[in-house]
């Protein structure tokens, strides 16, 4: 007996679905991978466009020299530093006022003995008294400053 041509040359209609199914799972995953490969992409470079156009602003101070506390012998301090502003306004904002901050700034330093100062920990719980002293208002009922980090910029105790 010979066989019927026709029967062999198909194909199995499942081979066929099984293919279909396949090829629409690859195109779904593939869309979803691309979908969330933009996603993640978009947002990455909306922070970074944020973090460009925040550009530091600084108000440089003059430098200080004060008497520290005894701690036996005199001692002083001179002390260079530049206040990180949110923006210029903030920074000619302390620049007009300068003689304020400037008289913050000196009497909290002089009340500080160089065993408090001559540590990392020492200067940087400094940085934040000076940011505390330096945001308080100018005038009553005024919003406070924006002084955002001090950096110091010399720093010599003798």
């Amino acid at each position: 007996m010979k066989a019927d041509p026709k029967a062999e040359a198909a194909p199995p209609k499942s081979s066929k679905k099984k293919m279909m199914v396949i090829v629409l799972m690859a195109v779904l995953v593939l869309g979803l991978g691309g979908g969330a490969a933009w996603f993640f992409t978009q947002g990455k470079s909306d922070t970074k466009e944020v973090k460009k156009a925040e550009k530091p602003e600084f108000a440089v101070l003059e430098p200080f020299t004060v008497n520290l506390l005894s701690e036996g012998t005199d001692q002083y301090l001179q002390i260079g530093m530049t206040l990180q502003v949110s923006s210029l306004e903030q920074a000619d904002l302390i620049k007009v006022n300068n003689a304020r901050v400037r008289n913050r700034i000196l009497l909290l330093l002089s009340a500080k003995k160089a065993s408090e100062l001559a540590t990392p920990e020492g200067k940087s719980l400094l940085a934040k008294e000076l940011i505390a002293v330096v945001n308080q208002p100018f005038a009553d009922k005024e919003k406070p400053q924006e002084v955002r980090d001090v950096l110091f910029t010399s720093f010599i105790i003798q």
